[in-house]
């Protein structure tokens, strides 16, 4: 039995990427509270933040105008990231995005230089690139311009249920997964590192349970 359990434990440490066994302690960036943490820039000056973003019974609300971004006031490099959103109940699908590795502001029109990982109805987990460069597999087929397509559009729950989407930044790769589903995965990104971002582009949009996980060396 023991000699059994060893060579479990030896299987699993073989099977599993050495920075998955050694994360560290979760990060709550969003308190269910207020915006603690986060800064919001938009595509007009002299917004009001509290028309656009706001905390109501612990969720992160977004009306999506005007356009902009709310950025974490904090950079960061190799981690997990996970973010629950939803379509209001009765709202039309809309648009919007996780924006990781930002850093310059302005790089196209009012977005920042990111990658976006899309959240947009139907197309959750694409790869939208602002002022940076990936690579993902079969290219010919699936990159449009800044576009990367995802590997499926059948992981989105229907408007108004709560969605997961997880994000894994290790060195210059990028995995996404929504629901469970892998659905994107990029190498050879040009960036490693920066606020994340959450997009206010057009559509009312909330938030919840935006928890990052750093991982080990």
């Amino acid at each position: 039995m023991r000699r059994a359990l060893t060579f479990a434990a030896l299987f699993a440490a073989l099977a599993f990427p050495a920075y998955a066994l050694a994360q560290q302690e979760p990060t709550r960036l969003f308190n269910g509270k207020d915006l603690a943490g986060w800064t919001a820039v938009f595509d007009q000056d002299g917004v009001d933040p509290a028309g656009t973003w706001s905390v109501v019974d612990g969720l992160l609300k977004c009306t999506g105008k005007p356009v902009g971004y709310l950025k974490t006031d904090k950079e960061y490099a190799d981690y997990d990231l996970s973010v629950e959103w939803r379509w209001p109940e009765g709202a039309k699908s809309g648009n919007n995005g996780v924006l990781v590795h930002t850093s310059t502001p302005r790089a196209l029109g009012v977005w920042p230089k990111s990658i976006e990982v899309q959240l947009a109805k139907d197309n959750a987990g694409d790869f939208w690139v602002i002022g940076t460069e990936l690579d993902v597999p079969d290219e010919a087929n699936r990159k449009e311009d800044r576009r990367h397509k995802n590997l499926t559009d059948d992981s989105e729950k229907p408007v108004g249920e709560w969605n997961r989407m997880e994000i894994t930044c290790k060195g210059d790769t990028i995995r996404v997964k929504v629901n469970g589903d892998l659905v994107n995965e990029a190498t050879n990104c040009s960036v490693r590192r920066g606020a994340i971002s959450l997009q206010s582009e057009g559509a009312p949009i909330e938030f919840r349970n935006i928890v990052l996980t750093p991982l080990g060396e």
